[in-house]
């Protein structure tokens, strides 16, 4: 199946897939290695993972940093590619700043203890507002690149976790330190235990080849009896969970992470055990021209009032809180309360806490909560000072000394349960039936209360690591009969599952709100303040709206009524001229199209998607595209150039029809979790270079706690990305079916439907009969399942 055009030889990744900091110390030597395809050098460098950031790019030309892949068509945005090499009011008559990064922005992690209002792109873009300045952000794969453009005038600030060295400190303007990181021991799940240096005698030290940690382990051994050092080599494929598979992968295995890298990993991954530190504490900072001495201080004055250290052992009064100027939020990741959707963070929860502490000056501190425990035992414990996801207002709660914020959203509970069974369309038919319902959750008492009222129902709890979501899947493949979800909820998992059916609404609408301690009155009054004035505005409609409703552009199924010899879109010769800079073919595109916009170009998504193929505007500048996108021609140019950005990103040992599929699921989702699936589908027994019935599997798995909280990016609405694919897939079925391509293509074989749990087997699949080329057949209906808003299911909900 050649899905690209014959062409299309070029088969390599453009940039590093995942880097890490503790590449930071890599010399150039190692970090380029040549491949034959295309004869493109790739560069391939560990970088850090600093305030929830974590990969990088490849710089692709001299002056301009393209995230996507080379093209014919060039970009029509103001110009960058400029020298500046003045000061601040150099950069300031140039109307922009330049800032470059050693993360790819959609490549973040989910921070899961973390101030997220001081991430490095975010602290960028607040420092040229309050400048008054345009941004623009561009990544590399190392910080000697990153360096050298600075030296260049080609960018102005270097905004990343830049290690401050006595070399740097001569040939750059480094701001003051924002963060402290040591080189630290680490060890696999099985490996010895290393809390001071002499137990290092007689072990194997493994650290990265050219690295200062390699000159750190160098050291060591001079002064360790027996001491034995092995380098490894750096791959493009490597990130910090490849690094920790090969700790676990040996027995014995030790090595050397930077110890800030260390503790992000940790806030994930139980397999690895932290040990003795091997070196000072080293600056992590910003870096700008050396003369540049005006743009220095502009910084370090934003740093000053800026940058705040959580405090652990504060108190959580209003009080506590101003002093700290740090608002801790508790919550869960999850569907509706806080996730990472295409390196942004998201949430309905998460929403509302950053426009409180924007509202009083205050930075967000967000801290996930296992799912097997208690958001009020945590909030009792003091640590948090808010809690909240979707949690309905009860007198139990109240009981236990927890005080609710004004209700900001009202919701009926319903009944969920498969269509093997006969719809419970009335109270009645829940007689004999059992439930099972989340547990720590209102719904337990919901169905106490049905039982008190005569309903002879058999009630289950389920094992507290099971969310919703997982729940929603477990009835929707027959394991689990029947649970109590929102009404909203409901809704959008049965738009998603054929075999989910909503019954009957349980409860009259049900207050939900944030929980507080109750002596914390003034906290209490400044956030229930909000809360009612929030309500009012559209603001407010538009966040419940993209939150808590299925999407009403793609809750329709699609009639796509089609002849041969006819054009499939409006904009049938574009697509195809844009399609084939990048080689990949139209029809395909055209099928996105229609999923994303419906051939709209006026679309826009409640979370500011816009345009024919629906680019997020940060992702649109960041191809060289700013928004507007309502214009056909820039949004076509920017979401293919994105797509192929996205598909240079897997590995090259993938074949070209996965990798295909791979990014198209990651335009939906976003790419981390793509990775996270991959890596999931391997631990499973499934192939993870492989889309169909094996990494969308792991995908859908990625709603589950007992998956997701092992996961990088955190919970990963699954079913969204393989419902996308399979809708796509098989429109472009149809598309080859009726159509000659530009390209040399072969009809795509609709995939079987994927089931949440078990395998299922491949089935014949439904093609499209049309004779000879050209040849008037009946016009057909094409029928395409629905996309959904951003939540899928109240997977948090108690």
């Amino acid at each position: 199946m050649n899905l690209w055009c014959p062409a299309a030889s070029c088969d390599q990744r453009n940039g590093a897939k995942s880097c890490y900091r503790i590449a930071y110390h890599v010399s150039g030597g190692i970090a380029s290695i040549a491949k034959s395809l295309c004869t493109l050098l790739l560069t391939a460098a560990l970088v850090l993972i600093g305030c929830g950031q974590d990969t990088g790019t490849s710089l692709r030309q001299a002056g301009t940093v393209h995230p996507a892949g080379e093209s014919k068509r060039q970009a029509k945005t103001h110009p960058i590619n400029y020298i500046e090499t003045g000061d601040l009011e150099a950069i300031k008559k140039r109307g922009m700043i330049r800032f470059v990064g050693l993360t790819a922005i959609e490549d973040e992690m989910l921070p899961r203890k973390s101030i997220v209002t001081l991430r490095h792109y975010g602290l960028a873009l607040e420092l040229a507002n309050n400048l008054g300045l345009e941004a623009h952000w561009t990544q590399v794969g190392t910080p000697a690149k990153a360096l050298q453009l600075l030296k260049e005038g080609k960018a102005d600030v270097l905004a990343g976790n830049l290690t401050s060295t006595e070399t740097r400190q001569q040939q750059f303007g480094l701001s003051e330190h924002i963060a402290r990181s040591r080189q630290q021991l680490v060890t696999g799940e099985h490996g010895p235990k290393i809390e001071n240096i002499e137990d290092l005698k007689g072990q194997t030290l493994s650290v990265l080849a050219g690295s200062t940690f390699a000159d750190t382990a160098k050291a060591l051994q001079e002064k360790v009896p027996n001491l034995t050092i092995k380098e490894w080599e750096i791959q493009e494929a490597d990130d910090i969970d490849i690094l920790i598979d090969k700790l676990n992968a040996q027995k014995d295995t030790i090595s050397i992470f930077d110890s800030d890298t260390l503790q992000r990993a940790l806030q994930y991954r139980h397999d690895i055990t932290p040990g003795a530190y091997v070196s000072e504490a080293e600056d992590i900072v910003w870096a700008v021209r050396k003369d540049a001495s005006k743009l220095r201080l502009s910084i370090n004055n934003f740093f000053t009032k800026k940058l705040v250290k959580p405090h652990e052992d504060r108190g959580s009064s209003w009080a506590d809180i101003k002093k700290s100027r740090v608002l801790r939020l508790l919550t869960y990741n999850g569907p509706t309360s806080y996730f990472m959707w295409k390196g942004t963070l998201m949430g309905f929860d998460y929403d509302l806490a950053m426009k409180f502490a924007k509202k009083h000056d205050l930075e967000l501190e967000v801290i996930v909560v296992p799912y097997d425990e208690s958001l009020v035992e945590w909030l009792e414990q003091n640590k948090g000072d808010i809690a909240g996801a979707s949690t309905t207002i009860t007198p139990e709660r109240k009981k236990m000394g927890i005080a609710f914020s004004a209700p900001y959203l009202e919701i009926p509970e319903q009944i969920l349960s498969h269509s093997k069974h006969a719809k419970i369309a009335n109270l009645q038919d829940l007689n004999g039936k059992t439930v099972t319902v989340r547990a720590f959750s209102s719904f337990i008492d919901t169905a106490k209360k049905l039982q008190q009222a005569g309903i002879d129902l058999e009630l289950k709890i389920a094992d507290p690591t099971v969310s919703y979501a997982q729940l929603a899947n477990m009835v929707a493949s027959g394991e689990v009969a029947i649970t109590i979800a929102d009404a909203n909820a409901v809704e959008i998992a049965a738009s998603l599952h054929d075999t989910l059916v909503p019954g009957v609404i349980v409860t009259d609408p049900r207050e939900q709100g944030w929980m507080v301690k109750t002596e914390n009155r003034k906290l209490l009054e400044k956030v229930s303040e909000f809360i009612r004035e929030y309500r009012k505005t559209d603001d407010y409609a538009k966040t419940v709206k993209a939150y808590f409703k299925p999407s009403g552009q793609f809750n329709k199924k699609l009639a796509a009524r089609l002849k041969p010899g006819e054009d499939l879109s409006p904009y049938d010769s574009l697509v195809k001229e844009v399609a084939l800079d990048y080689e990949v073919d139209w029809r395909l595109i055209t099928a996105q199209m229609w999923q994303e916009s419906s051939f709209d170009p006026q679309a826009e998504s409640p979370v500011g998607a816009q345009g024919l193929l629906q680019v997020m505007p940060r992702t649109a500048k960041d191809m060289g595209y700013p928004p507007p996108l309502f214009e056909p021609e820039r949004a076509v140019q920017a979401g293919v150039k994105y797509l192929d950005w996205i598909r240079n990103r897997f590995d090259s040992d993938i074949t070209l029809e996965n990798r295909l599929w791979f990014a198209l699921a990651a335009y939906n989702a976003g790419i981390g979790h793509l990775y996270d699936a991959q890596r999931l589908a391997n631990e499973l027994g499934y192939d993870p270079h492989v889309w169909f019935d094996n990494v969308e599997k792991a995908m859908l798995k990625l709603s589950e706690p007992r998956y997701f909280s092992k996961a990088r990016y955190g919970y990963a609405r699954g079913a969204e990305p393989v419902q996308y694919v399979r809708n796509i897939s098989k429109l472009y079925q149809a598309y080859t079916d009726l159509t000659s391509g530009d390209v040399t293509a072969r009809a795509l074989q609709t995939p079987s439907p994927v089931a949440p749990s078990a395998p299922t087997a491949p089935r014949t699949p439904k093609t499209v009969k049309t004779g000879s080329f050209g040849s008037l057949i009946p016009e057909h209906d094409i029928s395409i399942g629905s996309s959904t808003a951003l939540g899928i299911g109240n997977g948090e909900r108690h």
